[in-house]
């Protein structure tokens, strides 16, 4: 009798890895102290003047209450999903690591996926025994899911670093895309201890 349990955390990590690829999977957000900013403009404006223009910003910055300023004003957000990132990568020519993305957190999943829902379905045959050893494979190459990841942490934070100097606080979280993504991962593990690949006659 077939086990049920290999085909059904092969349909929950197909259907995890849709929103997993398609949902935000991390979020850059960049926030600037409003009075920092105001003392940075006017230090920035002084250095152009003497001690005289000094003086005169900072007797105006103080008449205008810009010493006294609170909160703070957004400087940089991004949100991107794992495809949004693909995308991103291409528009900017980075097409090699666009397609690596692409690949290894799209293609290479899916197709896993799906062969080994094949497999479960196929009677004992020779074209059974070739699908398990494609599996096996493709298994070799299931850790990549973990740099996609890291990646695309990467990539972002670099954006970031390159348009925030000490006035910028950074703040990153985690979107629903990264959780959906981290369930794929889990049941795509168990889908594979599960499935008992038949040997070679």
């Amino acid at each position: 009798m077939r086990s049920i349990f290999p085909i059904v955390t092969i349909i929950f990590a197909l259907a995890l890895l849709v929103p997993g690829v398609t949902q935000p999977v991390l979020t850059l957000e960049g926030k600037i102290d409003k009075s920092k900013l105001a003392k940075t403009g006017i230090e920035m404006l002084a250095d152009e003047g003497d001690r005289n223009t000094r003086s005169v910003l900072m007797m105006a910055s103080s008449m205008l209450g810009l010493d006294k300023l609170e909160g703070e004003i957004d400087a940089y957000k991004k949100t991107r999903s794992i495809w949004g990132t693909v995308n991103e990568l291409a528009n900017n020519k980075n097409y090699l690591v666009a397609v690596l993305v692409a690949v290894f957190s799209i293609v290479i999943p899916t197709i896993k996926l799906l062969m080994q829902l094949l497999y479960c379905f196929l009677p004992v045959n020779k074209f059974k025994q070739l699908l398990g050893q494609l599996i096996q494979q493709l298994s070799k190459w299931s850790m990549v899911d973990v740099f996609v990841i890291a990646l695309i942490v990467a990539y972002l934070a670099g954006n970031a670093d390159g348009q925030m100097g000490e006035l910028i606080k950074m703040h990153a979280e985690l979107g629903v895309g990264f959780w959906y993504f981290t369930g794929y991962c889990l049941f795509a593990i168990a889908a594979s201890s599960s499935i008992k690949i038949e040997k070679p006659l």
